[in-house]
């Protein structure tokens, strides 16, 4: 039988394999903590989160995690360099309003960064633009323009292209479908800028 460890998204799963045990965390974005909380559980991470909903932080605490709640491109610039091995940032970057700055913070304090989004170049976007004229609405972009978090769109090529030119590199990519709630997925590896529904890259100094 599962543990509650176990059930955590795919795409966090896949994350989590590429943490180092022992290894000191900065979740941004961090929402309840199911990252963190596996880590800890299963890496023996020293971990922390930052996390905007208040809510979000007030479960992450009842975990019994250290989640700090504010605005994660100003609360980064308060730790020092190279205070964590890896600084992860998921499937928060279309949200964010200065995504190069903020990523030269990551990795400025970490010595690694993890980040992840869904893919707006993805087919089935596409044919909704296409066929409806309408912005896409979809289970894993489910907000109508007016009310979407999201104010970037970032496609798989954009981001690679977007490391390259900030002056970081890319040390490890997977991009990925996933289904059954985002529980369970599969690793797409031909045409995945049109096939896969998100994108998680491992990045790090040049």
């Amino acid at each position: 039988m599962n543990s509650p460890h176990d059930l955590i998204r795919y795409d966090l799963q896949l994350i989590a394999s590429w943490i180092e045990p022992g290894s000191r965390v900065l979740d941004l974005g961090c929402g309840e903590g199911d990252l963190l909380q596996h880590l800890i559980a299963r890496k023996g991470v020293t971990g922390t989160g930052i996390e905007h909903n208040e809510q979000k932080v007030a479960r992450g605490i009842e975990k019994g995690l250290s989640v700090l709640q504010g605005d994660i491109s100003q609360e980064v610039l308060d730790y020092p360099d190279n205070a964590f091995d890896y600084v992860i940032l998921s499937q928060t970057l279309q949200q964010v309003y200065e995504p190069a700055a903020l990523i030269r913070s990551m990795l400025r304090i970490g010595h690694k960064g993890i980040v992840s989004f869904p893919n707006f170049s993805h087919w089935g976007i596409r044919l909704q633009v296409t066929f409806s004229g309408y912005a896409p609405v979809s289970r894993r972009l489910p907000y109508q323009w007016y009310e979407t978090p999201n104010i970037r769109v970032i496609t798989l090529k954009d981001f690679r292209k977007f490391v390259h030119e900030v002056g970081l590199r890319v040390l490890d990519e997977v991009a990925i479908n996933t289904h059954s709630q985002d529980r369970y997925g599969r690793i797409i590896a031909f045409l995945p800028n049109l096939r896969a529904t998100y994108g998680i890259y491992l990045i790090g100094k040049e």
